[in-house]
């Protein structure tokens, strides 16, 4: 493991996506086998293939007390280094000590060898896991014998290597190190859904041994938020396929006879969870991969998000939450049917195929869609996006009929449009530090509204729609007016820092929903900072008044469209 650290230092060194894809390729070439499957894995962030679906299952906590044993690390040492860090591999691996007798590891450890244990500890079960996992750990930090192996084995564990390597750069580096075209390459990585086995493929010159791999789930594709009023301009050109955004849950399914697997847009198997949409999809007349939507809908009208939570993280799903939350899973895309892949195919021709593939039924039904011409204008766009809202769905969304499915990328071929349910001011009332490249600023804001006696009460937090300047200028301002140490300890939570209420924001957000979490008693979903409102002052920031009042607007709209 120690060509495999020096290898991602030389990666992170680097900014040239080109230089990162030679060095990884040139350690490729070196590579038997088994390790050059098990490293490719390992420089995509994930322990194991991505179609195998496992967890490594071992937390922080465990990396943490396996270095305490192995090398003696205290806990002043670890709150120091991952200030400095942010990052748990950069903050143990200095730490490191010679490798005991541990007799497996008598060996430099290798990337074969790491994925073995990583294969033992997945499969720990029963009341001893916790325990087996830990001494399977502490056997692993304890056959490392240099800082930087011990920092890259932990990062590893940690399932975040953080060199600037994407996914996509590492089936660059599998083209460039075996002499092959790249787009072969990424397509045999979805196909398998494993690079590990692609990439021995690839040093073999078999590509054309891989074969679709149901139960594999790839990447969705992305589409890219475009403002009101620049949609007119974006679609010009081109012919494009107007469809409603559903304000649900995003879902990828895979359809093998009896056997039906729905993936979340994480990529993690969430069958269990939607059992009448597994049914519903069971004993298509072919095997098939699909992307959709998972809507609650009753009697043919669309039910707000909210509704859907109810079916969130269940583990049982009875018959009385079955009747409460009736569920239909919208397919609007296909990626592959039988053997044959269609990500490169057209969209106007996945959505041919989808229409005869697909029988409809209760549970399954397929997203309807209109053609807009080139020269649509904005009084066209405008009466779909209505029509899409009157329907009791979050938007519109475009896509241009000749787009392929690319699988993990956001770009112009797909196209979101909807507005936020309001914004908000708010003042800014508790801050922590971000983590990774966000280590050293204060990137995470608590936020609050003002109550009916002049209180403050906090309604979310968010920390996304700032620029890296904006976050960093915050920081100083934010550290100035923290609150005494005293006021800290009584107010904190986790590792919030409370701050005076200076700064105000201006926040979007989807929708507002009753909560327990925030003391409003509400939160708000998805929240995003539109701008710094250092025109405004405190006093003058949103009430808890403007957010009932908001949150009952949106409740008499469900009703209305329902």
């Amino acid at each position: 493991m120690i060509a495999f650290a020096r290898t991602c230092a030389a990666i992170a060194a680097t900014a040239s996506k080109l230089e990162k894809i030679a060095i990884l390729a040139a350690y490729f070439r070196e590579l038997d086998d088994a390790n050059l499957a098990a490293a490719a894995r390992f420089f995509t962030g994930n322990a194991f293939a991505a179609r195998e679906q496992k967890q490594l299952s071992i937390g922080a906590s465990a990396i943490v007390e396996a270095a305490q044993y192995a090398w003696g690390v205290t806990d002043a040492q670890l709150r120091a280094g991952y200030r400095e860090h942010g990052d748990l591999g950069a903050a143990l691996g200095p730490f490191v000590r010679e490798p005991h007798d541990l007799g497996l590891f008598r060996e430099p450890l290798t990337p074969a060898s790491l994925g073995a244990l990583f294969e033992e500890i997945a499969a720990a079960a029963g009341r001893s896991a916790r325990k087996h996992r830990l001494h399977l750990c502490e056997r692993i930090l304890g056959a490392c014998s240099d800082p930087l192996e011990a920092t890259y084995v932990i990062k590893i564990m940690t399932g975040d290597l953080r060199i600037g390597l994407r996914a996509g750069l590492v089936d660059d580096a599998i083209a460039a190190a075996f002499g092959l075209h790249a787009p072969d390459v990424r397509r045999a990585v979805m196909i398998a859904g494993d690079v590990g086995a692609v990439a021995v493929a690839a040093k073999h010159g078999d590509l054309s041994s891989v074969r679709i791999r149901y139960g594999s789930p790839i990447g969705f594709m992305l589409a890219s938020p475009i403002p009101y009023g620049e949609i007119y301009r974006d679609l010009t050109g081109a012919l494009w396929h107007a469809e409603d955004k559903y304000d649900g849950i995003r879902a990828q399914a895979h359809v093998e006879g009896a056997r039906v697997t729905l993936f979340s847009r994480t990529l993690n198997d969430v069958t269990h969870s939607y059992p009448e949409i597994a049914q519903a999809l069971h004993g298509q007349s072919h095997r098939m991969m699909l992307d959709g939507e998972i809507i609650a809908m009753r009697e043919g009208q669309v039910l707000p998000f909210r509704m859907l939570q109810a079916r969130l993280q269940r583990k049982e799903i009875d018959a009385a939450l079955l009747a409460e939350v009736p569920l239909q899973y919208v397919a609007f895309d296909m990626m592959a049917i039988d053997d044959e892949f269609l990500l490169d195919v057209p969209l106007r021709e996945r959505r041919a195929r989808l229409a005869e593939a697909v029988a409809e039924n209760a549970h399954l039904r397929i997203a309807p869609f209109e053609t807009l011409e080139p020269d649509a204008g904005p009084e066209t766009i405008n009466a779909r996006f209505e029509a899409a809202r009157a329907r009791g769905n979050e938007g519109a969304m475009f896509k241009r009929a000749d787009s392929p499915y690319a699988p993990g990328r956001r770009g112009k071929w797909w196209l979101k449009l909807k507005r936020e349910l309001d914004t908000l001011d708010v003042v800014v009332v508790a801050v922590e530090w971000g983590h990774g490249k966000r280590a050293k600023v204060l990137s995470d804001y608590t936020f609050a509204v003002r109550g009916e006696h002049d209180e403050l009460l906090t309604i979310g937090k968010a920390y996304s729609g700032l620029t890296d300047a904006e976050i960093a200028a915050l920081t100083p301002r934010f550290l100035e007016h923290a609150l005494p140490a005293h006021a800290q300890r009584e107010k904190a939570r986790s590792h919030e820092i409370p701050v005076e209420p200076e700064i105000v924001l201006e926040v979007a957000f989807d929708i507002i929903q009753e909560s327990d979490l925030h003391e409003s008693g509400f939160s708000l979903r998805f929240p995003r900072i539109v701008r710094i409102r250092d025109d405004k002052p405190p006093a003058d920031i949103d009430t808890i008044a403007r957010v009932r009042e908001i949150y009952a607007a949106m409740l008499e709209r469900e009703r209305v469209h329902s």
